[in-house]
């Protein structure tokens, strides 16, 4: 590592953090709308965040290109988040407002976090339930047509709207039926199929992609006045997550390999109710909504390895310990919390199943007190899933549960407008680092990324456009070239290799090497072993995988490959971060860093700051960058849910 001098300048404006948003809108540059239309920009990806930056950006006259992996933009990642969306309207009047959206999501981001980006996103929370509305989005109503709501880990309040146990789907149908809208008004070109390869920069500006057709192998260059990167986190650095299998951290590297750098990336978050792994035949693991925790409890037996079935065991008989050790919030403390909890339960052999690895999600009182039908309104089809998958009925005995990766806090580093180190690369949602500090809490992923594309990049473009020289540039300019080069290059070279081992076991090994050393628990030992793994599996990959086929087709071994190799350079960035943050915060836990009931123990003098990585090549150390935190409206203090 190579510390840089200097700090890091996010352009946060100046005033009370309340009215930083307002005023900063007023005071940034507009694009006139005749000259909007002489405008492209780029967008990749079309999840929450990239559906919703295409639809607005079209709306406001620009001309978007927006790209995509699936052959739909409604098959993006965003489609599977299930428990609901955060908003501060305080409907069922128990004391919400955006203050205390605020202060929930500072706090449960352990104070890891920019106070005045987390205060917009509460801000424009409310924003976003009226525009979803508007948009048709079907959420849950009461009886009387009111909009509900439930409660989420990390508050005390119930402000999640949902869609029963498929927000994240009804969500981006609203968004892309958004931007079809624009499609069809010829303001929104659509390019699915196409894997975003390299960023092109011109005179030091993000100018273009290169992209890779899926379907064909052919590689395509495209050109345009900025670059909206919307492509998601990086969890299957970790082989099992409860991410899609296509879901990567290419687009993101390969910017960071051009100059953007890299924010927080040991800010991984493992969420404590997923489906616990049943073998080595898995490739994916399959997440279980926080949402179940409302009406859910979590318990083990108090026996270790009781051979009991669980309803077998009565209640003297049962350890509801996520309610023993934090009675204020019970089943809905953090994610990380309950995450380290679970685990702790099932290393002292307090774990059920097979494996000993899960504890029980149990419905059992719930059912009495509200009736089968009620608990089926709610998460009908989480339980159908949870049958289907297990072939256990969750109506008539509990969910067996374990953590597992599912989000990532860390992404490309972006200042108050969005803005990446690279001018003119704008990063939305899961892809930046920005308000979630080293643990979001749930139901705020589709918050920010709604928030960012359609409520924060419309004015923050603007003022890009508006104060930047941007000469017509071409896909003839030798950047172009040179990118595509380097692109092609790189396929070629993979391809070439034709050694032994295949693609997919090389990624199950840097999985369970990350899973074991840089999961949920970390120490310096493990993480120092971590890095010397992760360089093994690299020098292997380029010495010995086996890629069949060719580049100038339909090749998913060869798509694979290619988010491997770059998952095999960012691996090892992500545990020197690690390794680096000697204290605990949120989900990154260093045993060394505990307090004495086994609590996450910040250290606010060495480590309040973002971490920025600087690329300078593979085999060579990442210069840090420091972007110091203050916090002003909201004091410094250790985190407590008892």
């Amino acid at each position: 590592m190579i510390q840089a001098t200097g700090e890091l300048d996010s352009g946060i404006p100046s005033g009370p953090v309340a009215d930083k948003w307002d005023r900063y809108r007023f005071d940034l540059k507009l694009v006139n709308p005749a000259n909007k239309r002489k405008y492209t920009i780029i967008v990749v990806g079309t999840g929450l965040a990239g559906a919703s930056a295409a639809a607005s950006l079209g709306e406001l006259g620009y001309n978007v290109l927006s790209f995509c992996l699936q052959d739909s933009p409604r098959r993006a990642h965003s489609i599977a988040a299930q428990g609901g969306i955060n908003a501060a309207k305080n409907y069922p009047n128990d004391g919400d407002s955006v203050w205390r959206l605020f202060y929930d999501t500072v706090k449960g981001g352990d104070f890891r976090s920019r106070e005045a980006n987390v205060y917009r996103l509460a801000q424009i929370s409310n924003l976003i339930i009226d525009h979803c509305v508007a948009l048709g989005v079907p959420f849950a109503r009461e009886y009387g047509g009111t909009l509900a709501n439930r409660s989420f880990g990390g508050a005390q309040v119930s402000r999640t709207f949902y869609a029963r146990g498929q927000t994240g789907q009804q969500l981006l149908l609203g968004a892309y039926g958004a931007m079809l809208r624009q499609v069809a008004a010829g303001k929104v070109k659509l390019m699915p199929r196409r894997e975003m390869l390299d960023l092109v920069i011109v005179d030091g500006v993000a100018r273009g992609i290169v992209t890779r057709d899926l379907v064909t192998g052919k590689y395509e260059q495209f050109a345009g006045d900025a670059v909206v990167l919307c492509t998601g986190g990086y969890g299957n650095v970790f082989y099992l997550s409860t991410n899609a299998k296509n879901c990567n951290v290419t687009a993101s590297w390969r910017c960071h390999k051009r100059g953007a750098y890299f924010a927080n990336p040991c800010y991984t978050q493992i969420h404590p109710t997923c489906i616990p792994a049943s073998g080595e035949h898995q490739s994916k693991l399959t997440l279980m909504s926080e949402s179940l925790r409302n009406d859910g409890r979590v318990w083990v037996p108090k026996q270790q390895h009781d051979p009991r079935a669980p309803r077998e065991i009565p209640d003297a008989d049962r350890d509801y310990f996520l309610e023993r050790r934090y009675p204020a919030f019970g089943n809905l403390v953090p994610r990380d919390v309950a995450s380290r909890a679970v685990k702790e339960r099932c290393d002292a052999g307090f774990g059920v199943g097979a494996t000993g690895y899960s504890v029980y999600l149990d419905f059992r009182e719930a059912i009495a007190r509200d009736g089968v039908e009620t608990i089926r309104a709610k998460y009908g089809n989480l339980f159908q899933m949870y049958d289907k998958i297990t072939a256990e009925d969750p109506y008539q005995t509990p969910m067996r549960i374990y953590p597992a990766v599912h989000y990532t806090m860390g992404g490309l580093w972006v200042d108050y407008d969005l803005e990446s180190t690279i001018p003119g690369l704008f990063v939305l949602g899961e892809a930046n680092f920005s308000d979630h500090g080293a643990n979001r809490l749930g139901a705020s992923a589709l918050m920010q990324g709604l928030a960012d594309g359609y409520f924060v990049i419309p004015y923050t473009m603007g003022q890009h456009l508006a104060t930047r020289k941007l000469p017509k540039v071409s896909t003839d300019h030798p950047a172009f070239a040179q990118a595509l080069a380097d692109a092609k290059g790189r396929i070629d070279k993979i391809v070439a290799i034709q050694g032994h081992r295949t693609v997919d076991s090389i990624h199950r090994d840097l999985g369970r090497a990350m899973w074991e050393r840089c999961g949920m628990s970390r120490d310096e030992a493990g993480l120092t072993a971590t890095i010397a793994r992760v360089r093994e599996l690299r020098d292997e990959f380029w010495r010995d995988v086996k890629v069949p086929g060719t580049g100038e087709s339909f090749n998913q071994n060869l798509e694979h490959a290619g988010r491997v190799a770059d998952f095999l350079e960012f691996a090892e960035l992500l545990a020197t971060d690690a390794l680096n943050r000697k204290e605990s915060c949120g989900g990154h836990f260093r045993e060394e860093y505990q307090t004495p009931d086994g609590e996450a123990q910040r250290d606010d003098e060495k480590f309040c700051y973002v971490g920025a990585w600087e690329f300078q090549g593979v085999d060579k150390p990442e210069v840090l960058h420091k972007e110091p935190l203050t916090f002003e409206a909201i004091p410094l203090a250790q985190r407590s849910y008892k």
